[in-house]
């Protein structure tokens, strides 16, 4: 099957997915702010008489929402197909601890490895740089012997583990963007290393896809860190920072931001505005500023 044909069976549902198996309904929820459909369709499914269980990250601490329509806690091995059935993960966890992401929360700081991972086009481990150097090993041969293309090593690299060794192991196999995230200015010597690695190695900018978390510093660092990913040759992917347990998806203002104003240097930014207009420059509500969507090849809101 050629990649083509792989990325077009490779869609996320969005954050909700729901299957039976027999008389039980399972249901995984990704993000907070979609708790409320959880509950809405956990009611339905014991309406019509399921046994009903619930998990995911969303549930990792607001299980009030669910507790008396769901049974909550437990593992389902490889749910995660559920929500993409391309997608995999080989190992859990992250040492690095950013008090802004769910994954320490859920899963820890020290690395649970699963080496018996199905073998699938979209790799969604938490930190892949950061794993030991042996076991990522392991991980590109499992691809190699199976014959399955990396499409999307979907959740990245860490820019402080990311050097030149991780690079030249990875590019055997990864036929996607390279991800890996700018979330402050204390990660700026790290990113721009990164960055003018992959752009001396001949990396084009649009396989080089740096997120860029917003809303946790002033308004002029983020959108400086932003335009330093379009200097140094990258495309940035701008992410408002929100709250672990907000229930509806409304960026967390903080700082010198208004909600807008997070709202609208995301859109500028996602729809690649910046390539004819700065964002001083950007009305909302002309061209490339219609309402937010999610793409569900690269399972991120646009």
């Amino acid at each position: 099957m050629t990649d083509v044909a792989l990325q077009q069976q490779s869609a996320w549902v969005g954050g909700l997915a729901e299957w039976t198996e027999g008389d039980t309904a399972y249901l995984s929820v990704a993000f907070t702010w979609k708790l409320d459909e959880a509950r809405d369709r956990a009611r339905w499914y014991k309406a019509l008489g399921y046994r009903v269980r619930a998990g995911g990250p969303a549930t990792f601490r607001p299980t009030r929402y669910l507790a008396d329509v769901a049974e909550l806690g437990g593992q389902i091995p490889d749910a995660l197909r559920y929500h993409n059935p391309a997608a995999t993960v080989a190992s859990r966890g992250c040492p690095v601890n950013c008090w802004h992401c769910i994954s320490p929360k859920l899963w820890g700081t020290t690395f649970t490895l699963i080496p018996d991972f199905p073998v699938r086009p979209v790799l969604c481990d938490d930190n892949l740089s950061a794993l030991p150097a042996e076991y990522q090993d392991y991980i590109i041969e499992r691809y190699r012997a199976a014959e399955v293309p990396l499409l999307d090593a979907n959740s990245g690299f860490e820019p402080r583990t990311f050097d030149g060794a991780v690079f030249e192991r990875w590019r055997k196999i990864n036929r996607g963007v390279w991800r890996f995230a700018y979330d402050d200015l204390g990660e700026r010597a790290e990113v721009s290393q990164v960055m003018r690695m992959l752009r001396e190695a001949g990396v084009r900018p649009r396989k080089i896809r740096v997120y860029v978390l917003i809303g946790n510093e002033p308004v002029d660092d983020c959108l400086g860190r932003i335009r330093e990913v379009i200097e140094w040759g990258g495309e940035p992917h701008v992410q408002p920072l929100l709250k672990l347990v907000a229930l509806d998806k409304r960026p967390w203002v903080r700082h010198d931001w208004t909600e807008q104003k997070l709202i609208d240097m995301a859109r500028w930014a996602n729809r690649r505005v910046w390539r004819y207009a700065s964002f001083n420059e950007y009305r909302p509500g002309v061209k490339s500023s219609c309402a937010e969507r999610f793409d569900a090849q690269q399972g991120l809101f646009v």
